[in-house]
């Protein structure tokens, strides 16, 4: 007797099913809860890999990214990587904040992974979220990699961070440095602590983060600032420019650069909202011109270089610029 075969239970119509989860969608669902902070919760998440190849229409200098974690607890009202959290199936702006996940076993991937690289290769460690996050005084998975790089000869490294906890791997950093090519970029949008606060949330103050740039570089680390991004109406100004050059070069900052907002739309209702709370009257240009493009226009960004520029050789600071080659970073 034949064999009956099972009814087939693909439909007609596969888009109106159900979508299936993917992989890392499942991964995230399925994470333990390690730990909660306030309105936060920190889980592990499983990952076949920690360095993942660049794939961008914006300028940047490197090749590949580590972020070891996902989401970000400084919730940046501009920021362009929460659509990383969409990857997880979490669509709720908020999440990208308050749900963090560490990627287990950084440190042994990362060593598999560099054996396939060559000497020279771009390497930018927080391109996505900031590597020295809260989570990371607990988690220590940012040190655990600097730890396999100190190790390592001839890559050419980035790091970028708004924290002054990177203090903490001085150690390594200066390790780092000797053996391979090591930039470190301070991303600081305003002097202005109370804008600063409504923009960054959570992120440590701007005065502390020039302080921090001062202190890597009297440790002789290259280290810079990143004013980005520059908001049109908000901290596009000369003056606004001008006072976080004029902190950098009190700081002997190695370079400063900065760059025009990028706004995603995964990113839009939440800056949108920062907008209405605190500039309404400018949120109409915003929603219109972004509306179109998330990148501002080439007109604007011509003006904002030549201003920046302008700052630049005013406060005799290193221009971005000329830097291309020396693997500085566009990321905000």
């Amino acid at each position: 007797m034949a064999k009956k075969r099972a009814p087939k239970t693909q439909t007609l119509f596969p888009i109106l099913g159900p979508k299936p989860i993917s992989r890392l969608a499942q991964a995230a669902a399925d994470a333990p809860l390690e730990d909660t902070g306030c309105l936060t919760e920190y889980r592990s998440l499983e990952s076949r890999s920690i360095v993942s190849k660049t794939n961008s229409r914006r300028r940047v200098f490197f090749t590949y990214a580590i972020n070891p974690y996902r989401g970000c607890e400084f919730a940046c009202r501009y920021c362009y990587a929460r659509y990383t959290h969409e990857f997880l199936e979490l669509h709720v702006p908020e999440d990208f904040e308050r749900k963090i996940y560490f990627k287990q076993n950084a440190a042994w991937l990362l060593t598999q992974e560099l054996a396939r690289l060559k000497p020279g290769t771009d390497i930018a460690i927080g391109t996505a979220t900031d590597p020295y996050q809260p989570l990371e005084r607990k988690q220590r998975i940012t040190r655990s990699l600097l730890e396999v790089f100190a190790r390592k000869s001839g890559f050419r490294l980035g790091i970028v961070t708004k924290s002054a906890l990177i203090m903490r791997d001085r150690d390594l950093l200066q390790e780092i440095a000797r053996r391979n090519h090591l930039s470190i970029h301070l991303t600081v949008t305003t002097v202005d602590t109370e804008l600063a606060r409504t923009l960054e949330p959570r992120a440590p103050r701007p005065d502390l983060r020039m302080k921090t740039v001062a202190a890597l570089r009297q440790a002789g680390l290259r280290t810079g600032v990143l004013c980005s991004p520059l908001m049109p109406g908000i901290t596009d100004s000369r003056s606004s420019i001008g006072a976080v050059a004029k902190a950098a070069a009190a700081a002997d900052a190695s370079f400063f650069a900065a760059g025009a907002l990028f706004l995603k739309p995964c990113s839009q209702p939440t800056f949108f909202d920062f907008l209405r709370r605190h500039f309404p009257r400018k949120l109409p240009a915003y929603e219109k011109h972004y509306a179109v493009s998330a990148f501002a226009s080439a007109e604007y960004r011509q003006h904002i270089a030549d201003l920046v520029d302008s700052v630049c050789r005013e406060h005799k600071l290193g221009r971005y610029r000329s830097d291309l080659t020396d693997a500085e970073s566009q990321a905000s």
